[in-house]
């Protein structure tokens, strides 16, 4: 089984699994019994979105070292008890179905998805992570600290 980092509200890929939305807010004017048909999320987990103060320095970021600083941010967030936990239960939960968790930006390399890609790859071990088409090599072990 599969877990896949995609842009929400863009097509399904055959096999992706249930759609995770890890972002702060639903889809603006979007009725909320649309969000599964309209490719947005199945299941929305807030919990895995960057808080609002992160946010707003990734948005305002325009510097390497600005984005470092966001990614740092969220990736304390991220090594937070309860956001581990979340971590663990989706990597567990992807060793027996096929799973997708996203956001709304459409550049992954200025989106916390992007971090996100990189914190869980340990979590989900030998599960292995798709991003789109692409299968990244799982990771043997990965420390609690760069979750």
């Amino acid at each position: 089984m599969t877990l896949r980092i995609v842009q929400l509200g863009s097509p399904r890929q055959p096999g992706e699994g249930l759609r995770i939305g890890t972002v702060r807010r639903p889809p603006r004017g979007v009725p909320r019994s649309r969000y599964s048909s309209d490719d947005w999320y199945d299941v929305w987990l807030p919990e895995l979105a960057p808080s609002a103060a992160a946010v707003k320095r990734a948005l305002a970021a325009e510097t390497p070292a600005e984005w470092k600083a966001f990614v740092k941010r969220y990736r304390t967030e991220m090594s937070q008890p309860d956001k581990v936990r979340l971590l663990k239960l989706l990597a567990a939960l992807s060793q027996h179905a096929n799973l997708s968790v996203g956001c709304y930006c459409e550049d992954e390399s200025r989106c916390h998805r992007s971090v996100l890609r990189e914190s869980v790859a340990g979590e989900w071990g030998q599960a292995g992570v798709k991003h789109k088409e692409h299968e990244v090599p799982s990771v043997p072990s990965v420390s609690q600290s760069s979750i």
